[in-house]
């Protein structure tokens, strides 16, 4: 029995460059033209769209097929899509010009295919030869250097509607050569385009929406901060030596002091926090908040969620003075200003104030040490009303700290970054919370974000 009335299956399954495969052949597109025509249609109550495997026929992609009547479709372009939509998942006639209705042939193809993969993973497992999730891990900072350099050189704005190496050169004061190499790099990653002559680059819907400066969803400043971070992950044989970071270059300018490089990281933590902070004001409610004290809050999402969430919530952030105009600039433009007041401090020293119903430590922990952990919610204890919450979000390890994946590599992350930050465990937090004096400490998991809350009371 079929819950859908299709189940359309497309392969998307990715293969070495060079070798026959339907992604290579165009399948992405065909499945995001599927997806989009089924919406269109009002089909998608109907129809079940579901990426696939090989099917061992690669040579005659983009395959895709088709159930409950196991029709088979091959060689499908993204103009195809509307008419196999409105005929087939619509009306139920099969397009027959793209049928595939040869099952001897079919099946030949395919166990030949089986056998030559077999033979070919046991050739070169007999050869030692490296396997490809390792060699792609290996080389994996290759595109991401490209990407960050065009971004620090801001190729993308430079590239525009349309322009040759030459000009993109000129306007980013860089060897027009060098600049032609990667603007063709870019090209092998999906990120631009270049015309049949070869002289003009443009970029991709894709590029332009998240990279050029002006779009309403530019990423650029933020991911700035990315190809900071960059440099300091290759200073990570020397950290782990060491114990802690170091320079990432004497012969650079440490950038982590600069206002360019707090603007970068303060835009990083806002596209961040932008959707996670809804998450967390759902996830905590707003009854019985009145004060909030948001210890280290940066880009103000949290305690801007907050605020637009009920008009009773007060907040105050806590930030370090280079940070705290960005942050009012954040507030102001959010037009929360009457809720929120911004002041400039250390949270690894003085006194935090009293009476509040929730402090919030939003993505901070991980950039201190154990013992300045605990010396903060010590602290924090006495800042808070009876009932009030201590709330950390941050990426939690599992007990054996070997996972989730993302936690473990930010836990490297600080190491390059900070003296003593980390990633830690729940349970750390839950000890170092009840060393502190707080009850009631449960995990909340956000939908969906990578990050959890852990959450104690003060009695």
């Amino acid at each position: 029995m079929e819950p859908f009335r299709f189940h359309l299956f497309v392969c998307t399954q990715q293969k070495p460059e060079g070798v026959p495969s339907c992604p290579a052949s165009g399948s992405f597109a065909v499945l995001a033209t599927l997806d989009r025509e089924i919406q269109a249609r009002g089909l998608s109550s109907d129809v079940q769209l579901t990426t696939c495997g090989c099917m061992g026929l690669c040579d005659e992609g983009p395959v895709m097929v088709l159930y409950p009547s196991g029709t088979w479709y091959r060689r499908v372009k993204p103009s195809d899509v509307p008419e196999i939509v409105t005929a087939h998942l619509r009306d139920s006639r099969p397009v027959d010009r793209l049928v595939w209705n040869d099952p001897p042939a079919m099946k030949a193809m395919a166990i030949e295919h089986g056998e030559k993969f077999r033979a070919a993973m046991a050739a070169r497992d007999k050869a030692g030869t490296l396997p490809d999730r390792l060699d792609q891990m290996i080389r994996g900072y290759m595109p991401s250097r490209c990407i960050l350099t065009a971004l620090e050189l801001d190729i993308f704005t430079s590239v525009g509607d349309g322009a040759s190496a030459d000009q993109v050169g000129t306007k980013v004061q860089a060897n027009a050569r060098a600049v032609g190499m990667l603007l063709n790099a870019l090209v092998a990653l999906g990120l631009l385009t270049r015309s049949g002559d070869g002289d003009l680059y443009k970029n991709t819907a894709e590029s332009a929406r998240f990279f050029v400066q002006g779009s309403t969803d530019n990423h650029r400043n933020g991911l700035l901060h990315v190809a900071n971070i960059w440099h300091r992950w290759s200073t990570l044989t020397d950290a782990v030596r060491l114990g802690t970071h170091v320079p990432a270059d004497h012969n650079r300018i440490d950038r982590d002091s600069t206002p360019e490089w707090t603007r970068d990281f303060i835009a990083a933590m806002q596209r961040n926090a932008k959707d996670r902070a809804l998450l967390v004001v759902k996830a905590l409610g707003t009854a019985g908040v009145r004060r909030i004290l948001d210890l280290g809050g940066g880009s103000g999402a949290y305690s801007i969620a907050f605020a637009k969430a009920s008009s009773n919530v007060q907040c105050e952030i806590l930030d370090v003075p280079e940070v705290v105009p960005l942050t009012s600039d954040y507030v102001r433009q959010a037009g929360v200003s009457e809720q929120i007041t911004v002041r400039s401090g250390d949270m690894l020293r003085g006194d935090f104030g009293s009476g509040y119903d929730l402090i919030m430590l939003n993505a901070i922990c991980h950039m201190f040490s154990e013992e300045q952990n605990r010396d903060i919610f010590r602290r924090a204890i006495h800042a808070l009303a009876p009932q009030g919450r201590l709330v950390v979000q941050d990426f939690i390890l599992n007990p054996d700290k070997t996972g989730p994946q993302h936690a473990a590599l930010f836990s490297l992350n600080m190491l390059v970054s900070t003296e003593g930050g980390a990633s830690y465990s729940e349970l750390e937090y839950t000890q170092w919370m009840q060393s502190a004096g707080f009850a009631g400490i449960q995990r909340m998991n956000l939908r969906g974000a990578p990050s959890s809350l852990i959450v104690g009371i003060r009695k």
